[in-house]
């Protein structure tokens, strides 16, 4: 009887080991580059939005400029910067580019977020048939942009979104952002299936780079459509697949890099913006009042209990730890015993689900030792933005959000 109970309460953990080794379904790589002549691509726009990137945008830029894509213009949209963002790019050669421009970006209109009108500019001042809007904080392959408009005319793709890999530099960036990536995985765990059956709400896309064609973005209202969103990515992935339109999914982890945050300020900033409302978005209505409350709960349960457990245990702070063996064998020993066999079993198996994390995303296999910590970390962000509500801050602006709606 207690072998069966212990079974059952160790489902949740076993749920999530089965999850992530037999269904996750990660995208599929871009198709390689190849060498297609010239008058068989066509010219690209390379839209990069940049606020105060003044640590981050020349190597951006350079990447950029250095791609073998035959005929391509990158226009840096200066969002207004104070750090002199807009000097750096001036200065910088355009490489294999045909030009390398800077928009001065107009003041925020009334009901508008700073990056969907950053892109919007830089749509409208692009001349190539293909539009790239891609972050700041990204550094690209020189094969990465043909593989992409590859991928985009093959598949007949409205909107291409690629995924690379996460630069990782400071402690708390190894610690917290392969959680963070990993929730989101399991979130989304076979987002590529779901898209093409038109399930909208699973539809997911990458901020850092969103390629479409410029008829398609045209079709699709532009970053009009989600003027007012702050997680604008999500929301056009969403936008695409609700008016019809083809998104793709891709990964290319060797051709792209981001690093987005580089201290536990700017990770609780920046993710503070997005998880709230990013995650009420993907989920329907009924929901929504009770997903931030138990996704706090689910996460100190899953990730933080049963190593306080554990440690309780191996401290004899609630019991000999030597009442497991009986207690399984049902000997009478009391839920003690039990109650460490449990937690000894998750901390293991927990261990090895997050090794196989942080180890995939070049992180260090070690943090998975730290996990509980990550998870603590990772929960305090979550509930500073459920607290935070509609209010965001973020780049030096204030915004109040709208409500959601479907």
């Amino acid at each position: 009887m207690n072998l069966f109970l212990l079974l059952v309460a160790l489902l949740p953990w076993l749920t999530l080991v089965g999850l992530t080794a037999f269904l996750v379904r990660i995208p599929r790589e871009l198709p390689p580059a190849s060498a297609p002549r010239a008058p068989d691509l066509p010219p690209v726009s390379v839209v990069v939005p940049a606020r105060n990137e003044a640590g981050s945008i020349e190597a951006c830029v350079r990447s950029l400029t250095a791609s073998r894509y035959p005929d391509f213009e990158v226009v840096v949209v200066d969002d207004r910067s104070e750090d002199g963002t807009a000097a750096l790019v001036r200065a910088l050669p355009r490489g294999r580019a045909r030009q390398v421009r800077v928009v001065a970006g107009e003041p925020l209109p009334e009901g508008w977020l700073g990056k969907p009108w950053a892109c919007q500019q830089g749509a409208e001042a692009a001349e190539g048939e293909v539009l790239l809007f891609t972050d700041a904080d990204t550094v690209h392959g020189p094969e990465l942009l043909a593989r992409s408009v590859r991928a985009l005319r093959g598949e007949e793709a409205d909107l291409l979104t690629v995924a690379g890999r996460q630069i990782l530099g400071s402690f708390w960036e190894r610690l917290v952002q392969p959680q963070i990536f990993y929730t989101m995985l399991v979130r989304f765990w076979n987002v590529e299936a779901w898209i093409r059956e038109g399930r909208w709400r699973e539809a997911i896309a990458n901020g850092q780079y969103m390629m479409f064609s410029r008829e398609a973005y045209r079709a699709l209202g532009g970053h009009q459509a989600v003027k007012d969103e702050v997680v604008e990515d999500l929301a056009m992935a969403q936008h695409t697949v609700r008016s019809g339109g083809r998104l793709r999914i891709r990964m290319a982890e060797d051709d792209l890099g981001t690093r987005m945050y580089t201290s536990l300020g700017e990770l609780a900033r920046g993710w503070g913006k997005n998880l709230h409302v990013g995650g009420l978005q993907s989920f329907p209505r009924r929901l929504r009042p009770v997903l931030p409350f138990f996704s706090t709960l689910g996460s100190i349960y899953l990730w933080v209990l049963p190593p306080l457990v554990l440690a309780a245990g191996l401290s004899g702070w609630l019991g000999p730890a030597a009442s497991v063996g009986p207690a399984l064998l049902g000997d009478g020993s009391g839920w003690t015993g039990l109650l460490y066999a449990w937690a000894g079993i998750v901390v293991t198996l927990s261990l090895g689900l997050w090794a196989v994390v942080y180890g995939r995303m070049e992180a260090g296999v070690r943090y998975a030792l730290l996990y509980p910590v990550g998870a603590v970390v990772t929960t305090w962000i979550y509930f500073r933005s459920w607290q935070g509500g509609l209010d965001v801050e973020w780049k030096g602006r204030s915004y109040r959000l709208k409500e959601l709606t479907d």
